[in-house]
């Protein structure tokens, strides 16, 4: 397997803590309950479908998976519930919620907003922008096709990270806050964009291509290079079904993390 060279693009700090996506990481001091150490794992465990749209359980058994006490547990869920992750049915445990198509496609309207503002925004000679990182993304994505990663998985978060790293770039902390929680809102469907080989191919080819116009500062190019890209990744969404969903779980197609 071929892999892109390693870099250092710095975390995000978002409520799952993901590796994935460039944004200054978290002091390690930083205090963190355990409530906030399993509200992170179970929202894990639902972006690596550990658990899948409509799966039940209880409190008890995620208590004794994670070896906590319900208590952690059950404020874990309750934030979960209000972010639209999960269901509390009465008397019988918890659902994980099926997937919102309406929500996930008004999502990706405004993520178009937010990536193609910060693509102009990055074109523009008079601004300053964080040109470390478009070097660090140009490591990873303007390699020769012998040298590009086929693990599936990790170029998910490149991919993810790629995304985030045009945002933080272009020097608006405000843009990239609420960019940060829309990625995090779509990561859970964005990552079966990556179950298929081609389209490994054509993120690398589509990367390379708005990188070299962000480089060359061509504004209006690199905009509509990118529009064209999230509205292919968008229509790939609208494809997925329940059963795929089930079939990358136990299939190992998307590896946890």
């Amino acid at each position: 397997m071929k892999r892109a060279p390693a870099t250092n693009i710095p975390a995000v700090s978002t409520a799952r803590s993901s590796p994935e996506t460039p944004v200054a990481a978290p002091d390690a001091a930083v205090f963190r309950t355990r409530a906030d150490e399993v509200y992170a794992q179970l929202k894990r465990d639902v972006a690596d479908f550990i658990l899948v749209p409509g799966d039940r359980f209880t409190e008890s058994e995620i208590s004794d998976r994670l070896g906590v006490s319900r208590t952690p547990v059950r404020q874990a869920l309750f934030r979960l519930q209000q972010e639209g992750f999960v269901e509390v049915l009465f008397r019988s445990g918890w659902r994980v919620l099926p997937f919102d198509f309406d929500q996930f496609e008004q999502l990706y309207d405004l993520r178009m907003v937010l990536e193609t503002t910060a693509v102009h925004r990055l074109c523009e000679t008079d601004r300053h922008i964080d040109r470390r990182l478009l070097e660090m993304l140009a490591d990873i994505w303007l390699v020769p096709a012998a040298q590009r990663s086929t693990d599936m998985a990790q170029v998910a978060q490149w991919d993810e990270a790629f995304h985030c790293s045009l945002v933080a770039a272009a020097g608006n902390a405000e843009m990239a806050r609420v960019h940060g929680d829309v990625t995090d809102r779509i990561r859970i469907i964005r990552r079966l964009d990556f179950t298929k080989q081609p389209r490994i191919d054509a993120t690398y080819d589509e990367h390379a291509k708005i990188l070299k116009a962000v480089r060359a500062n061509r504004g209006d190019q690199a905009a509509m290079l990118l529009r064209a890209h999230i509205e292919t990744s968008q229509a790939e969404v609208r494809k997925i079904t329940l059963h795929q969903v089930h079939l990358a779980r136990h299939a190992g197609k998307v590896a946890p993390r």
